[in-house]
């Protein structure tokens, strides 16, 4: 109950707490402050959770993609009507990891970056300068840093110089 000095006791017994007004709003406004550090710790980890599920999603699909691409690869004058709705679907599928934040990555002749690809092969091309991706052998998705599924496999040209005698 309170008294005229604005405290407050606990209970009637011998060991009775007394706490103030200030006290109480000083706990009060505690324990406000903890619960808005929990919320935005919250956000936090929700943030990274739909992050992290949106990679395993989209890891999930880099298979799907790698099955389209072998057929495609197989490329002939006349195309049946099925290999024209494969494509579709393919392109389809790739928009769809560019929409979620991780574009298809398959250019060649760009300099080689540890960040964007992983070397399959070397050659030996005059027509490249040393360095350069000659070919892709599987496309990345994803840019970095930060937002990469994986990297771009590819044909690195290692020295622009045809070899002499």
């Amino acid at each position: 109950m309170a008294n005229d000095s604005g405290s407050t006791e606990s209970g009637g017994s011998a060991g009775a707490t007394r706490f103030t007004r200030r006290e109480l709003e000083d706990a009060w406004r505690r324990a406000l402050a903890d619960l808005e550090d929990l919320r935005a710790q919250h956000a936090r980890e929700l943030t990274y959770e739909v992050e992290a599920e949106r990679y395993r999603v989209c890891f999930a699909w880099l298979p799907v993609l790698d099955g389209l691409e072998g057929v495609l690869a197989e490329r002939s004058d006349n195309e049946p009507a099925a290999l024209i709705g494969v494509r579709a679907v393919r392109d389809q599928a790739v928009a769809l990891l560019a929409s979620l934040g991780f574009p298809r990555d398959d250019q060649t002749g760009v300099p080689f970056d540890p960040q964007r690809h992983e070397v399959a092969e070397l050659v030996d091309d005059p027509a490249y300068a040393p360095g350069t991706v000659v070919k892709v052998l599987r496309p990345g998705y994803g840019r970095p840093p930060g937002r990469r599924l994986r990297p771009a496999t590819v044909v690195l040209n290692r020295d622009a110089a045809p070899p002499g005698p």
